[in-house]
């Protein structure tokens, strides 16, 4: 089968910055294995895959290398910037159904900003398991990490300084032992999302991390799903006053990526968190996938 799609550079206004993701339109219909297949074959972090839906504008299906996940932020951004370029949605909003629910995503002047569901705390995990995680001391760790979601569980850690946070790295085995510690057995939750409180430039509040696990690529340029979760986490912890911010990371990748996260509601329990940014249509084209389900 034939299908249409569009490489985005998502959380970002310009080519090679941000995050890239292939959306393949029409392509919500196909198994899981050719999803899976899709997205090691474009070295992506994720895909999304569009379909029709009896609930919203557009049904979006999200897949990792391994995984399907409910939810992500990027190529929410990455989909929408997709739909718009291609005159696939009319006017200024529109409804996605996706695995963690509806969500809703507006556009004001090239700034796309999804509405993330209401923020879930879950367990606090031990600061010494993190640091291991991350191969750094646990006095580099500022607070107790926690695992939140707003769509897709993380483990929110607080870094002292910015020499911490680019000097982390990924211990695989003792991420594993971290989330069995959590009760995610290495599926349900993703990697500590690792973040300072300071800018990489001048325009910037946040400066966050993702290090990613086999047979994902070794970072995540940017995380609009761990961003939202973030924010929340900061709120909540009296660690942002403002109720909107600037969040940045991908900059040491060479691939710098942007957002606007606002909060919807109070900081001890928002309804909400919108997290913008744009979305730099990279490439158009077809790609032939092998099998629909």
């Amino acid at each position: 089968m034939r299908y249409d799609f569009d490489w985005v550079d998502a959380f970002s206004a310009r080519a090679f910055g941000g995050n890239g993701c292939a959306v393949v339109h029409g392509g919500a219909e196909l198994s899981d294995e050719t999803c899976m297949a899709y997205v090691r074959e474009t070295s992506l972090v994720e895909c999304t895959f569009t379909g029709p839906s009896e609930v919203a504008d557009v049904r979006v299906r999200y897949f990792l290398a391994s995984r399907e996940i409910p939810f992500a932020g990027h190529p929410t951004i990455a989909t929408v910037a997709a739909l718009r370029d291609r005159g696939l949605m009319t006017g200024d909003a529109i409804t996605l159904e996706t695995g963690a629910g509806l969500v809703r995503v507006t556009i004001v002047d090239d700034l796309i900003e999804m509405t993330q569901v209401a923020p879930e705390f879950d367990g606090l995990a031990d600061p010494v398991l993190v640091a291991a995680a991350v191969s750094l001391p646990v006095d580099a760790i500022v607070g107790q990490p926690q695992r939140v979601s707003t769509g897709l569980p993380f483990c929110i850690t607080v870094l002292r300084d910015r020499a911490s946070l680019e000097a982390a790295q990924l211990n695989i085995p003792a991420l594993t032992r971290l989330g069995e510690t959590m009760g995610a057995e290495g599926v349900d939750m993703m990697e500590p999302f690792l973040v300072t409180l300071e800018g990489a430039t001048a325009e910037g509040d946040t400066f966050s991390r993702l290090l990613m696990a086999p047979p994902s690529p070794p970072e995540d340029p940017f995380t609009g799903s761990a961003t939202g979760a973030m924010a929340a986490y900061l709120w909540r912890h009296g660690l942002m006053e403002p109720d909107h911010f600037i969040a940045e990371q991908g900059h040491g990748l060479g691939r710098p990526g942007q957002a606007v996260v606002t909060r919807v509601g109070p900081a001890e329990a928002p309804s909400g968190i919108r997290v913008a940014g744009r979305g730099y249509v990279l490439m158009r084209g077809t790609v032939d996938l092998p099998d629909a389900s």
